[in-house]
């Protein structure tokens, strides 16, 4: 049985490509956002998934993320969720459509033997369409979660670099013991914008897995929504993808 070392409410949104209204398809899609709110803690984690996809279960796919914000209230995420406008030198002002919602529901991060895991239950859509198909995300899923050792080289064109790179507190760093990846041991890690993660596709079925109920994880998470959590207005972007599954 895997240890539980954090539980909370989870959110995928994705925000379109400059200039694209309407998505259709995963082309048009710029990036794929995941926000992370522990139930031991006021703070929200914005996470960038580098593919603008969930890692596959079947192929074992191997994703980089890294956090890219933490707050401690969700105007705070105001710039990173909504609508933006700006103008550059050849094609002037550009507009980008705020980030919409995909989906939501209960994660957990738990020890399981000498790795980590991080799994969710949904609990909307109700029923997934082709805006989660194509996101790979999946109802009950499982993902090894290693995290990057700030510290260790990477290839060229690969992570973060300059300001965007994260240093650690001492405590964070000794974990290491001069591996270049270490287990998401303790959550914390997530604590500090610009730390790089690898997720690894493991399991369809994250409870049979983990043996843990995320079904009571999702019965706390009903107090939660999207709307509420994160300060967002329904009028304020399409929201059929967090209900009828499709594309908007």
């Amino acid at each position: 049985m895997a240890e539980l070392l954090e539980d909370g409410d989870i959110y995928f949104l994705y925000r379109p490509r400059v200039e694209e209204e309407h998505v259709d398809s995963l082309e048009e899609v710029q990036r794929l956002l995941v926000v992370m709110h522990p139930w031991q803690g006021r703070h929200l984690r914005l996470l960038v998934v580098g593919r603008k996809r969930l890692p596959g279960i079947e192929e074992h796919d191997r994703f980089w993320a890294f956090v890219d914000a933490v707050v401690d209230r969700p105007e705070q995420l105001h710039e990173a969720l909504q609508a933006r406008r700006y103008r550059t030198r050849t094609r002037g002002e550009r507009e980008q459509q705020p980030a919409r919602p995909v989906a939501e529901g209960a994660y957990v991060i738990a020890r399981h033997d000498d790795h980590t895991h991080l799994a969710y239950e949904l609990e909307l859509p109700l029923r997934l369409g082709e805006a989660q198909h194509e996101l790979s995300i999946e109802p009950e899923p499982s993902y090894i979660v290693t995290v990057k050792n700030p510290q260790a080289p990477s290839p060229p064109g690969v992570g973060l670099r300059g300001s965007r790179k994260v240093t650690l507190p001492a405590a964070l760093q000794k974990t290491f013991h001069g591996r270049r990846f270490a287990p998401l041991d303790p959550p914390g890690f997530l604590d500090h914008p610009g730390t790089e993660l690898v997720l690894i596709g493991a399991a369809h079925d994250a409870s049979a897995e983990l043996e843990i109920d995320l079904d009571a994880e999702v019965e706390r998470a009903a107090r939660s929504t999207i709307f509420g959590d994160l300060r967002i207005g329904r009028r304020e972007r399409p929201v059929a993808p967090l209900f009828s599954g499709e594309w908007a």
